[in-house]
């Protein structure tokens, strides 16, 4: 059973929400997260996962996740995935950890494309979905927002030390997302009164004592004007300590630098640029094609206006066949060995091309992939058969 990935999207944004609570372990575990699944099967609709995995991958069922949840365990922890087969592409994971007492449970939710929640009503179902969640199981923290943004605003770690970060935790509001819920520390720390008087779309009291704050009605807006007006009015206003046209200016350049750039890739380039925005990270790929629009390759250098004359005694050994049938002619050219591979030549038109050159520059670093590329010096060649 095939699972859609995330990757196979392309450069789409994803809504990412983390989220870490406690619950009671007494060794029953379906018991205990039966009210979860019943919560994600009545409000997920058309992203509810299809697919669970376990030791294989079995077609979604509450009993399959029970299976996978005992394949998947061990003295101390459990885990399980839930994936979708069409879009919109789905990863949930939950992580049990059940010792020592109090057991915690972790979990991580993508759904691709963003864009997904562009709708009211898609939206609060969400909402509502998290925050049933975190009626049943008390959150300690948790936060849905487009993951391309939170990269760029540092998550987890937001510019500490990695032990610092791991040490601390949040203990300050690094961020506001579009979904938050601030645990009890971090309500006593900033003030309750203060964190229920945030400005936002919806502020409730949850009853472990954390607060879920939802900044606007839709999650998919979150790069818009408004929504960053809306964004560092909160922020500021749970820190005081922070300066709002700063923040704001912050928040604007991470729009800026999310903003959808159109490919325009050099022609010859296509195929292989078209690849690359797919190797960084979300936050990165717009800048990224931007860069390859940008990228102009150096002409071809590996030609002659003159052919060298064939110098082997044995001109069969080049497998004449196979390069007077498919290699050459595929441009109207003509093969002409010699000696030193570098300098066997294919005549093509008016000029004389060193391909066997060419392809030792392109294979002498990753950055040479580009600018020596094979397929733009086929497609120069091709140009000048005439």
């Amino acid at each position: 059973m095939k699972v859609l990935s995330l990757h196979e999207l392309g450069i789409d944004d994803r809504l990412r929400l983390t989220l870490e609570s406690s619950f009671s372990h007494h060794g029953n575990l379906e018991a205990e997260l039966a009210p979860f699944i019943q919560t994600l099967e009545a409000h997920a609709g058309d992203w509810m996962p299809e697919i669970v995995r376990g030791s294989r991958n079995r077609k979604y069922t509450r009993a399959s996740v029970w299976k996978a949840l005992v394949e998947q365990r061990d003295e101390t922890s459990a885990s399980v995935a839930l994936y979708r087969a069409a879009p919109p592409a789905v990863e949930l994971c939950l992580d049990l950890w059940l010792s020592p007492q109090p057991a915690e449970l972790s979990v991580w939710l993508d759904i691709q494309p963003t864009s997904c929640f562009s709708e009211v009503e898609r939206s609060r179902r969400f909402v509502d979905m998290v925050h049933e969640w975190a009626t049943q199981y008390p959150v300690h923290q948790a936060s849905a927002h487009s993951m391309a943004d939170r990269e760029l605003a540092g998550f987890p770690h937001f510019g500490r030390e990695v032990e610092v970060s791991r040490r601390d935790g949040f203990d300050k509001v690094y961020e506001v997302c579009w979904l938050n819920i601030f645990g009890p520390k971090l309500v006593e720390t900033v003030g309750r009164e203060r964190v229920l008087s945030t400005p936002a779309h919806r502020v409730e009291e949850l009853p472990n004592g954390s607060v879920l704050l939802v900044l606007r009605p839709t999650a998919a807006d979150f790069a818009s004007d408004e929504a960053r007006v809306a964004q560092a009015r909160a922020h500021v206003h749970l820190r005081p300590d922070l300066d709002f046209d700063t923040v704001l200016r912050i928040l604007r350049e991470r729009s800026a630098a999310l903003a959808s750039v159109e490919p325009r890739f050099h022609p010859d380039l296509t195929p292989r640029l078209s690849r690359l925005p797919d190797e960084v990270v979300i936050s990165a790929r717009q800048r990224k094609i931007a860069e390859l629009n940008a990228f102009q390759p150096p002409e071809p250098e590996e030609w002659l206006p003159v052919a060298l004359p064939p110098d082997v005694e044995n001109p069969e050994r080049y497998k004449r066949d196979l390069i007077d049938s498919h290699t050459a002619p595929a441009l109207g050219g003509t093969w002409i060995p010699r000696q030193n591979p570098e300098e066997s030549q294919v005549r093509v038109g008016q000029r004389v091309w060193l391909p066997f050159l060419r392809a030792r520059r392109y294979m002498e670093s990753r950055q040479s992939l580009l600018t020596h590329s094979l397929t733009q010096f086929f497609r120069e060649a091709e140009r000048h058969r005439s």
